[in-house]
């Protein structure tokens, strides 16, 4: 996929594949062997693991980052934040996003920005608190 398209999650595995890490397939290898402790079952009525879309599911990597991870913290002080960390928010609706802390911090309010991607492709922001945190991982590889 173009880098310039997609959506949350397709930043989340890009940041990874620049590290050499495939996100796309340890997701996928996990589910195969987990599949009960993902939500597809429950939320979108599959019966198996699916490669192509699985990893683009914020839900599912919430999941793998539990799993196989570090869980975060979710609390209001910045500072807890650090580049590298991934945070999931709850927009409303039934919607989430996920993002990934960078190490560019914000001229105003000086917290790292987050590059994450809403639907207007890819943007660095200062947007930790813009909606209700649901997750904070900190993810090295396998």
């Amino acid at each position: 996929m173009p880098a310039d398209t997609g959506v949350c999650t397709d930043e989340v595995i890009r940041a990874y594949r620049a590290l050499g890490i495939d996100l796309q397939k340890d997701v996928h290898e996990d589910m195969v062997r987990n599949f009960s402790a993902y939500p597809n079952q429950r939320r979108w009525r599959l019966a198996a693991p699916d490669a192509n879309i699985d990893h683009r599911r914020v839900p599912n990597l919430m999941v793998f980052f539990q799993r196989k991870g570090e869980t975060l913290p979710i609390t209001t002080a910045a500072a807890d934040y650090s580049p590298g960390d991934l945070v999931t928010w709850d927009l409303g609706g039934g919607v989430t996003h996920i993002g990934i802390i960078v190490d560019q911090r914000s001229r105003w309010s000086r917290r790292y920005m987050i590059v994450h991607n809403i639907g207007q492709g890819p943007k660095m922001e200062d947007v930790l608190f813009d909606w209700k945190i649901t997750g904070h991982y900190r993810y090295f590889g396998p």
